[in-house]
């Protein structure tokens, strides 16, 4: 990935730099660094103050946390697209006798398993993995605080069981694994489980006095999977334009989109504050703006990866403090500055290559009741069905190969849309989940549902 800081404005760029200037100096960062991606590769790379005397480049590594979540779940996805598990599956299928192996694997990728938030004491941040040998140990007496699959409640040790499972059916360790599929073919060379030079120290910012202390850096152990990631801004910005595009030597674009959807029960305060979590990645509605990604803390370091799929920027943002500035906020302000100063330049429009007759035949306008919709065959190879008018439900349909269409997000995903036919092959209507579609509002040659006046419309004299 090359690095092309002519492609931003001179004023995006200041407004940058001015940004993590900023944090860092009121955070009291020891170190900060961050990246900004645009097009798939870096567009901007800034740094305030030094490690080891050197400003920090795109190849030092920091801690990452929890970002590391979002690596374990992409090997369990991969493990789902090749037929190895499936999603709903409970984790006793695949990884016996854990005593919590009722929750499924998708409960424990959202986070809604209703396993606790951390392991027993001491706490496994600041405490050698060592201490915790066996997934019984990581778990403890009590691992379940809340009924599986009914709320969000974020859980390490739900992590620790995901990168088992990884472990178990592919017969290798997480580290190995994930090298192997993830780290290797994304060229991430600067990641890894353990700190290799050029790297930073972590540190702990006195409250109340400008001083330092070290902070120590544990090997997680089985705790790996939930939390023990080196990396730099490099490696992650190639990663965050994984995350937006995909890449079928890892995840297909259509795997990292589902990833990118909300997927556990969300509360009426992450309602509020506009928080939700998909399959390994969180959500948040910030500016108007869908953001998607994880933070990560561990002592000594915070890091953000910040990614708005919509406007095709995203930001990485490491520090080297157990305290700062809030890394997930800088990281949404850096996608902001660019997706507002420079938004972006939409793809040409181009016709489609091809199209089936029996899809062009149900192009245009639909009635479902008195509310009118329009139907629209894409460029690639989709449908879409949207209203007219207002905010109503609206969804893409993906061709099934037999004549229906299965939807792709919002009320519609995975519902099945047809074209039910009269005996002589033109369309009567469109069956959605069992709506009625019609050409004219309340079609009498049509099945509308509870039938229809056989007067037709009228006025009221």
């Amino acid at each position: 990935m090359t690095t092309s800081q002519e492609e931003l404005l001179p004023g995006t760029r200041r407004a940058l730099l001015h940004r993590i200037a900023v944090a860092q100096s009121e955070g009291r960062a020891p170190s900060l660094v961050a990246s900004v991606v645009r097009g798939g590769r870096v567009v901007w790379h800034g740094a305030r103050t030094s490690v080891d005397g050197e400003v920090p480049d795109q190849d030092v590594q920091y801690r990452i946390g929890s970002i590391t979540k979002t690596f374990t779940a992409v090997l369990v996805l991969r493990l789902r697209d090749e037929g190895l598990l499936d999603l709903t599956d409970p984790l006793e299928k695949h990884l016996p006798g854990t005593g919590v192996g009722d929750a499924t694997i998708a409960d424990l990728l959202a986070h809604s398993s209703g396993l606790a938030a951390e392991s027993p004491a001491p706490w496994w941040e600041r405490t050698p993995g060592s201490l915790r040998p066996e997934l019984s140990d990581v778990l403890g007496e009590r691992p379940r605080v809340h009924p599986s699959g009914r709320r969000f409640h974020y859980s390490n040790p739900g992590y620790t069981l995901l990168g088992a499972l990884v472990e178990k059916l592919r017969g290798a360790s997480w580290e190995e694994v994930l090298r192997r599929e993830v780290l290797e073919p994304l060229e991430l060379r600067r990641t890894s489980v353990r700190p290799a030079f050029p790297h930073a120290g972590g540190w702990a910012v006195h409250p109340w006095a400008d001083v330092l202390l070290p902070e120590p850096a544990e090997d997680l152990g089985r705790m790996a999977s939930a939390g023990q990631l080196w990396s730099t801004t490099g490696d992650l910005a190639r990663y965050a334009a994984f995350l937006m595009h995909g890449d079928d030597r890892v995840l297909s674009a259509e795997t990292v989109r589902e990833m990118r959807v909300p997927a556990a029960p969300v509360e009426a305060a992450d309602v509020a504050d506009g928080y939700a979590y998909g399959l390994g990645l969180e959500i948040r509605q910030r500016d108007g703006r869908l953001l998607v990604g994880h933070s990560g803390s561990l002592p000594g370091f915070l890091a953000s990866l910040t990614i708005a799929a919509e406007d095709d920027v995203a930001a990485v943002v490491l520090m080297n403090c157990t305290s700062g500035p809030l890394a997930s906020a800088v990281g949404a302000d850096l996608v902001r500055i660019v997706a507002e100063a420079e938004p972006r330049i939409p793809e040409p429009w181009r016709p489609s290559r091809e199209v089936e007759p029996t899809t062009l035949e149900l192009a245009g306008q639909w009635y479902w009741g008195t509310y009118a919709f329009g139907l629209r065959a894409t460029a690639d190879g989709l449908i879409s069905l949207e209203p007219l008018s207002g905010n109503s439900r609206r969804s893409r349909f993906r061709a099934n190969g037999d004549g229906t269409w299965t939807g792709l997000e919002g009320y519609y995903a995975g519902e099945v849309l047809r074209a039910v036919r009269r005996a002589d092959g033109t369309v009567s209507h469109l069956d959605l989940g069992s709506f009625v579609f019609t050409r004219q509002p309340y079609d009498q040659q049509a099945p509308v549902p509870g039938g229809v006046d056989p007067e037709g419309w009228r006025g009221i004299g």
